[in-house]
């Protein structure tokens, strides 16, 4: 189905769209480049556009935009042939109308992504991968999500911005590329701040073992004694002396205290009274001559011996 628009100066025109891969061209899925009818040529070759050739693909039923190039005018009259991940971008299946309009779009200076893991970022060279890939294709759009191929594996990737318009092309331009964190990515999770009453808490808890803790009391053991009387009896009884024990103290014990430094036998004796004591003058006679001979001792006067004879 074919429809033809009004204005002469500008091609615009409905098709039913297929995947590549209806004509054995799967490798078109790692680009952004359609194949359309010969017919299509025909018209564009009329028309005074800018080359290269960029075209706006209109969904109609959900609304959704994209943009594009063209590769090759070999498809059959009336169909249109997609990259699949396009189809899915526009919620297009197999045989839905598409509206094709020709564009011209401003050269892109600035463009984020978005991938959609974190295992694209874990390649050796992402940025080296991603410049490679995006040789085969011609114009990013906001909001589409391209396809990377890598490795036997697909990377899918959102466009979040580009810049200075909301569809860019790409082809021979210096383009500046940035990369948002993956959708998949979680932040590492802060440790939690200790509000005020957890402070408090805290606080509390480490005062009550300090105030739990005895304090150190010396000689807390039980003591034995000689006479085989437990320490708690003796102790009482000293403690507690009865008044009969009183009296018994103050008779038994008549002497006055002795001063300090002499030893006196016999606690019940009563002092002496001091006697004149009469000295015998024979007596101190003796005592001093056996003093002077005390003094008169002298060293070495024994007898002395000759080895001669």
């Amino acid at each position: 189905m074919e429809f033809n628009g009004d204005d002469e100066t500008s091609f615009e025109q409905c098709y039913r769209c297929y995947p590549v891969t209806f004509i054995e061209k799967a490798h078109l899925d790692k680009g952004d480049k359609i194949i359309m009818p010969p017919s299509a040529l025909n018209r564009l070759a009329s028309l005074h556009i800018e080359y290269p050739m960029l075209f706006q693909l209109s969904n109609e039923s959900t609304g959704k935009i994209t943009h594009c190039g063209v590769l090759e005018f070999t498809a059959d009259e009336g169909l249109v042939y997609f990259p699949y991940w396009m189809m899915q971008n526009m919620s297009l299946q197999e045989g839905d109308i598409v509206r094709i309009k020709n564009m011209s779009l401003v050269k892109g200076t600035y463009i984020k992504l978005q991938p959609h893991t974190q295992d694209f970022l874990d390649i050796t060279n992402p940025k080296a991968i991603l410049e490679t890939t995006l040789r085969s294709y011609s114009c990013l759009t906001t909001g589409d999500t391209i396809m990377v191929p890598y490795n036997n594996k697909q990377y899918f990737i959102n466009v979040v911005e580009a810049k200075p318009s909301s569809a860019v092309s790409i082809i021979e331009t210096d383009c500046e590329v940035d990369f948002a964190p993956p959708l998949d990515y979680k932040e590492p999770e802060k440790p939690q701040k200790l509000t005020p009453l957890k402070k408090r808490t805290r606080q509390v808890e480490e005062e009550e073992p300090a105030s739990k803790v005895p304090k150190f009391t010396p000689f807390t053991g039980s003591g034995k004694r000689l006479d085989g009387k437990t320490q708690t009896e003796s102790t009482e009884q000293e403690e507690k002396p009865t008044e009969k024990g009183k009296d018994d103290e103050k008779l038994s014990n008549p002497t006055p205290p002795q001063k300090s430094g002499k030893l006196v036998f016999g606690s019940n004796s009563k002092q002496a009274p001091k006697a004149n004591l009469k000295v015998d003058p024979k007596n101190l006679e003796q005592e001093s001559s056996t003093k002077s001979d005390e003094a008169k001792f002298k060293v070495f006067t024994g007898k002395k011996y000759s080895l001669k004879g």
